[in-house]
């Protein structure tokens, strides 16, 4: 069986007193059949310490790009379009809208540009985008609709939304990514939307180092986690675990081009 963590932040974890490295990461995610995870950025020097730290490893992707949340001091577009571009990078993000924290009209339109430009560079170079939204939920869909982000595809990581809004994404192309957040006990809502999500336009995740999964809540999270938001969701979706890891795998390579080979 292969599964894959189709979002997490390698360079958060705890290595100073839980993991002592990357390696003993990689050595607990693989022994619960997790082989192949993408690291996501969330700052332009965060992608390049992220990238010298772990290195090129054949169970590892990167994505490059700008959280909402991390743009009060802009950043150089050129620079985010020159990283993006190298071959190891399969996606743009994370990127997109984040109001809850922010309300001056002046810092939600930093993150609209910001979160239009991530869309044009990924159009440019076939990447497709990986979106963050939080209390945001029309600008983001009119954002994806107005920059033609179906032309590069994405998905919506940590789906927290409803089932319409999953009905919007999956109209556009997009796939929809559910994390450790599917499994608590008031998220009923976001479990009446994965019902309803084709397994053709799924994926799972982590977004460790945050939002562990039930049995492991209040722990730190860890890309070898993601086996428990997949037996979840296979439970959910009536079908067995090796179905939802296959498809879900599958789903990740043709979303972000990575060649099937490494997938195996």
């Amino acid at each position: 069986m292969f599964l894959v963590d189709s979002h997490c932040h390698l360079d958060s974890l705890d290595y100073a007193t839980l993991h002592g490295n990357l390696d003993n990461v990689l050595v607990k995610a693989r022994e619960r059949d997790v082989k192949f995870m993408l690291a996501v950025a969330t700052t332009l020097p965060g992608y390049r310490a992220m990238a010298e730290m772990i290195g090129d490893r054949p169970e590892v992707a990167f994505s490059c790009g700008v959280h909402p949340l991390n743009i009060d001091d802009g950043y150089d577009f050129d620079e985010l379009r020159t990283l993006a571009a190298d071959p190891r990078v399969v996606a743009m993000g994370e990127t997109g809208l984040d109001y809850f924290y922010q309300k001056e009209p002046a810092q939600l339109k930093l993150q609209q540009d910001s979160f239009r430009h991530h869309i044009r560079v990924g159009r440019e170079l076939n990447k497709p985008v990986i979106v963050h939204t939080r209390d945001a939920r029309q600008d983001t869909l009119d954002i994806l609709h107005e920059e033609k982000a179906g032309e590069c595809g994405g998905v919506l990581h940590c789906f927290t939304e409803d089932r319409a809004t999953a009905e919007v994404l999956l109209d556009l192309g997009f796939y929809i990514s559910f994390s450790g957040i599917v499994t608590f006990r008031n998220a009923e809502q976001l479990r009446e939307a994965a019902r309803y999500v084709p397994l053709d336009r799924l994926l799972i995740e982590t977004d460790s180092p945050y939002l562990a999964p039930v049995p492991h809540r209040g722990k730190e999270n860890q890309p070898a986690y993601v086996r428990d938001v997949a037996e979840y969701l296979a439970v959910l979706k009536g079908v067995s675990l090796e179905t939802l890891a296959e498809t879900t795998t599958a789903n990740f390579s043709k979303l972000f081009h990575v060649d099937s080979a490494r997938l195996l």
